[in-house]
């Protein structure tokens, strides 16, 4: 079902489409199982892979946005708290309940963080994921053994959603193929298609692999490439103007030292106004994130070493025991498509988070803005966007209810496969059936062969990267180790995809460019 001959098959046997959508992060992969469930004759292709861009570089959070709630933006939150519950629902192996602690270190702190999370509380409703309360100074030492303890005062508790993001993308394109959707990585598409009329009927794209081109034709086409959406707008449009604002936002992960029990911290004001959070994430602590306006883009950003030096002094303010750069097993950048202001103002706090659909003159949908928790929200308006211009016949959305690829009732998050919830079976049958995938890639990991098998055969990986950044997410975790194991990875996937021996040379060549990006120097 999820092997790229039969995908591409699709695309040559497929007269006609109902919906194209450009992207396949989080926005685009929702999109297109919001179609497809409607009904729809549904393709999505991505350039790279899924989740290449922001949608694997986040901070790991499902989120209501404690932030925005500080600047009074309480539709937003209220939303992305219902959006949260759902997310829970549907992914439960990949979304989980969190515990955040607020250091306060002024008794006034305590009283404002305690009743501004009360109000968070209350706006999520029936699906809340606990409520919070106020631990004496005694608790919050127990509870966060690497805290500071000079002048601390107290803490206060309160829940959010925590997950793994390029893992649940993977899941959603899974959801969609077996929807009925033709969901495809590394196809890239190079122009738009007009009818007489200069308005968009389809896409010319490319498969980056044997580099066949394909027309394709469809009924409406959807713009959902994020910080790349301008592209696709000039490819409309050659004058048309700069829509987004990419900023960007770093992260840091540390060994679980730093942060040895369950809970996470959130520091709500950090010098340039953001909050900064210490996420526990596969036995691991993700440290982020910063907020740096930025004028270009590309597909590996690059952590300034200011947002370094900013993250790290913050955490310290913090943190008894001192993290430094040598303690960093990796480091990751993303940047967030922000629609990009009208008067030029540089505040990115300042620029919307909530989403916006585009509606070009030639009829060219493109959606942009937004974040992860929302991604359900804004693949419903985008779509009910369509049918109100008349482009797909009416149909009500049913994502509410879906569960996503994998979701499973109980969760063992002792074991570190849980992340493959009804997956695990068929890794392990892959071990009784050849008991070396049951070997580890790696002396200071966790992960076996059997999940680089598992990740080809049926999550559509196709290359070194796609495996150890957003199918494994080792690289994320331990770049160090990553590179280390890129030789015996490329041998792996030499073997399942029935490649040369120059392929996988030229492929560990072109992890290990990208890798060394993650490593601090």
């Amino acid at each position: 079902m999820f092997k790229r001959e039969t995908l591409l098959d699709q695309l040559k046997t497929t007269e006609n489409w109902d919906v194209i959508i450009i992207g396949g992060g989080a926005t685009g992969l929702g999109v297109a199982l919001d179609c497809t469930t409607r009904g729809y004759k549904t393709l999505l292709l991505e350039q790279v892979d899924f989740a290449k861009g922001t949608s694997s570089r986040s901070t790991k959070l499902v989120h209501g946005g404690v932030r925005y709630l500080a600047q009074g933006n309480i539709d937003l939150v209220r939303e992305a708290l219902y959006e949260r519950g759902l997310m829970l629902q549907n992914a439960s192996h990949l979304v989980s309940n969190q515990s955040f602690i607020i250091p306060n270190y002024r008794w006034w702190d305590n009283f404002f963080y305690t009743v501004g999370m009360k109000v968070y509380d209350f706006l999520s409703g029936k699906l809340s994921f606990g409520k919070s309360i106020r631990i004496k100074k005694s608790e919050t030492i127990a509870r966060l053994s690497t805290l500071k303890t000079d002048k601390l005062k107290g803490g206060v508790v309160y829940h959010d959603g925590q997950f793994d993001d390029s893992r649940l993308a993977v899941n959603i394109a899974q959801s969609c193929i077996e929807e009925g959707a033709t969901v495809l990585n590394h196809v890239k598409v190079k122009n738009l298609q007009k009818d007489d009329n200069g308005l968009v009927n389809g896409v010319v794209a490319i498969d980056t692999e044997t580099h066949t081109e394909y027309t394709l034709n469809a009924k409406t086409v959807i713009n959902a490439t994020g910080v790349f959406s301008d592209e696709v707008l000039q490819m409309d449009n050659k004058s048309a103007e700069n829509s987004i604002r990419p900023s960007q936002g770093i992260h840091l992960v540390f060994d679980k030292s730093f942060l040895p029990g369950n809970d996470a911290i959130m520091i709500p004001k950090t010098d340039d106004g953001r909050v900064l959070f210490l996420v526990p994430w596969h036995n691991r602590v993700v440290v982020g994130t910063t907020d740096t306006l930025l004028d270009s883009h590309s597909l590996e950003p690059k952590a300034l070493d200011k947002e370094v030096d900013f993250v790290l002094e913050t955490a310290n303010r913090y943190l008894n025991k001192k993290a430094s750069k040598a303690d960093v097993l990796s480091i990751y950048a993303g940047l967030r498509p922000l629609a990009a202001p009208k008067d030029k103002s540089e505040k990115t706090k300042e620029i919307s988070r909530s989403h916006k659909i585009i509606v070009s003159d030639s009829e060219l949908i493109t959606i942009t803005g937004g974040k992860w928790t929302t991604y359900r929200r804004m693949a419903q308006d985008t779509v009910d966007k369509v049918i109100e211009l008349k482009k797909l016949p009416s149909a009500k959305c049913k994502t509410q209810n879906i569960k996503i690829h994998g979701s499973n009732g109980t969760v063992d998050r002792e074991n570190h496969l849980y992340i493959y919830g009804t997956d695990q079976k068929g890794i392990a049958q892959l071990v009784v059936e050849n008991p070396e995938l049951g070997e580890l890639l790696h002396p200071r990991l966790e992960f076996t062969k059997a999940e680089i098998i598992w990740a080809v055969r049926h999550e559509m990986a196709r290359t070194i990267e796609d495996v150890l950044a957003r199918r494994v997410r080792i690289l994320f975790l331990d770049a160090k180790a990553a590179i280390e194991i890129a030789p015996l990875v490329g041998e792996l996937l030499r073997v399942e995809l029935n490649e040369t021996d120059d392929w996988r040379v030229e492929q560990i060549s072109d992890f290990i460019q990208i890798a060394d990006q993650y490593i601090l120097k």
